[in-house]
């Protein structure tokens, strides 16, 4: 008989969870949608700007001229937006935060 076990990523520095993103929603947060256009189209969190991962490179110094505003990122899951906060960090983005479990988790 094989076993499976569902198996759950723990959260990691740098994560919000919903409760948390409320409070960061509270105090000024920007959100960022991380999907593709299509997928912010059939659903999103309300306020979110819709920024692919593949475009924030080309959008993120245009849109979000303050490295310091406080940020968190979503996505269906929460994988690309983790990807995406790293890059953003990369860019010199300090004040950024990942849903955890994205918005399945909500």
């Amino acid at each position: 008989m094989l076993c499976r076990r569902k198996c759950c990523r723990v959260i990691q520095q740098g994560e919000v969870t919903v409760e948390e993103l409320k409070d960061k929603i509270a105090k000024g947060a920007i959100l960022i949608d991380v999907r593709s256009r299509q997928e912010y189209a059939e659903g999103h969190l309300q306020g979110a700007i819709n920024m692919p991962e593949y475009e924030l490179q080309k959008r993120a110094f245009k849109e979000l001229p303050k490295k310091n505003q406080l940020i968190v990122m979503y996505c269906q899951y929460g994988g690309r937006s983790r990807e995406a906060c790293k890059k953003m960090k990369q860019m010199g983005y300090t004040n950024i935060y990942n849903l955890y479990g994205g918005l399945d988790n909500i």
